[in-house]
């Protein structure tokens, strides 16, 4: 029987409440706004398979033989490109999966603004799916779905964080040929209550007025981009678009918009404030999850490759799994692309092969949160502290290395 003692050790995937014979298992929302599975005792049977799909209890430790294969890539698309992230290799990757009659899932809004994951079979639906969203996704029965797709013949790609990727495959319990599995390099889930206060307060302040509900914003808000390219992919913003009724009945437009690290919601997000518990030392990390491709943003490019770098977004694209290499030629004629060695991501990406520390300010912003204090502000302080010491390091390195040259 799955129980949650130390709250590390769970991803919040709902593996296990999928695979429950007796659907015993529900998933609640703890005070920080994560979601938890609690068991129904009276109704469980003591199965243990719970416990066998559960990727935090059945993490992998195998260890690489080869180096996977690692490319910088940008969509030829330029309107596609401009709507990603980074370089629009998920697109890509998904309308090719489409083409062939197959399903992608991947992370949505929902009509309340919440994260949730779905899946499209139209290459028009993918367009939801496109752009990070900074709130951990609310899988549902996906993990269901995959598996009925795949039993029909049919081609899946399901999109995820390399926890939810790793939920996947232990709920699936074996390989699937007509299965892609593609996970992103993931900093930290932040937490749904959070967002949802922050979307109350921002959209609040916006119209001057006092919140009405819990979820006041849903009346006003339109569009979300966690990271619009309006002033180029390295500078990018936070937008949100918002509806406004005038005097005179007419409704009418307008965009809140604000610089990514001086925005209230990602500096808490920033300074790890407001990550799911097992973000601090996640299982998945380093290819662990088991997904065949990573795609991220390919920061360090202007670097490495400054002649590739058009400040429009590149892709990262990690091949895991050699026999989906094959896939990249199939799509060649719709993007640029280049082949670099594995140091890169060491260098630039560290996120893909380290979790984040947890910070000691941690429990009191949520303490903060439970009273409601104004916890914004004190989310502020703590991003302020961590810029400051960010740059004290960053000086005392130069002056380390300095030193080596001059000796």
């Amino acid at each position: 029987m799955i129980e949650i003692i130390d709250k590390h050790s769970c991803c919040g995937c709902s593996s296990c409440v999928q695979k429950c014979p007796k659907k015993c298992i529900s998933m609640y929302e703890d005070d920080e706004g994560f979601l938890y599975p609690v068991v129904d005792k009276e109704k469980c049977i003591d199965c243990g398979l719970c416990e066998i799909v559960c990727p935090c209890h059945n993490d992998s430790e195998k260890k690489r033989t080869n180096l996977p294969d690692i490319y910088a890539i940008k969509n030829k698309n330029e309107k596609i490109r401009i709507q990603s992230s980074s370089g629009g290799v998920f697109t890509l990757l998904a309308e090719e999966v489409i083409k062939k009659g197959g399903v992608v899932f991947g992370a949505c809004f929902s009509d309340d603004w919440e994260v949730k994951h779905h899946y499209t079979e139209s290459v028009e639906g993918l367009a939801a799916f496109r752009g990070s969203k900074y709130v951990q996704s609310c899988i549902g029965t996906t993990y269901q779905k995959v598996e009925s797709f795949l039993k029909q013949g049919r081609s899946v790609m399901f999109t995820g964080t390399p926890c939810q990727v790793s939920g996947l495959k232990h709920y699936l319990r074996k390989e699937y040929s007509n299965l892609l599995t593609v996970d992103f390099v993931c900093h930290g889930v932040p937490s749904p209550k959070v967002w949802r206060i922050y979307l109350n307060k921002i959209v609040a302040d916006c119209y001057g007025v006092h919140p009405k509900s819990d979820r006041f914003y849903k009346k006003y808000l339109q569009k979300v981009e966690f990271r619009s390219k309006i002033k180029g992919w390295k500078n990018f913003r936070y937008r949100m678009v918002l509806l406004k009724t005038k005097r005179n009945g007419k409704k009418k437009m307008f965009t809140y918009s604000s610089a990514f690290s001086e925005n209230a919601y990602m500096q808490m997000f920033l300074s790890d404030l407001i990550l799911r518990p097992s973000c601090y030392k996640c299982p998945s990390k380093a290819g662990k999850s088991g997904s065949d491709m990573t795609i991220g943003d390919f920061w360090g490019i202007e670097k490495v490759v400054p002649q590739f770098d058009d400040d429009k977004g590149i892709s990262l694209l990690i091949i895991n799994n050699s026999r989906f290499i094959p896939l990249l030629s199939e799509v060649q004629f719709h993007f640029e692309c280049l082949k670099l060695p594995f140091n890169v991501i060491p260098q630039y990406n560290k996120s893909f092969l380290y979790s984040v520390k947890e910070p000691l300010e941690r429990d009191r912003f949520f303490l903060l949160l439970y009273k409601g204090d104004d916890f914004f502000s004190f989310g502020r302080l703590v991003w302020a502290k961590n810029r400051k010491v960010s740059l004290i390091s960053k000086i005392n390195r130069l002056c380390v290395w300095l030193k080596k040259l001059v000796s």
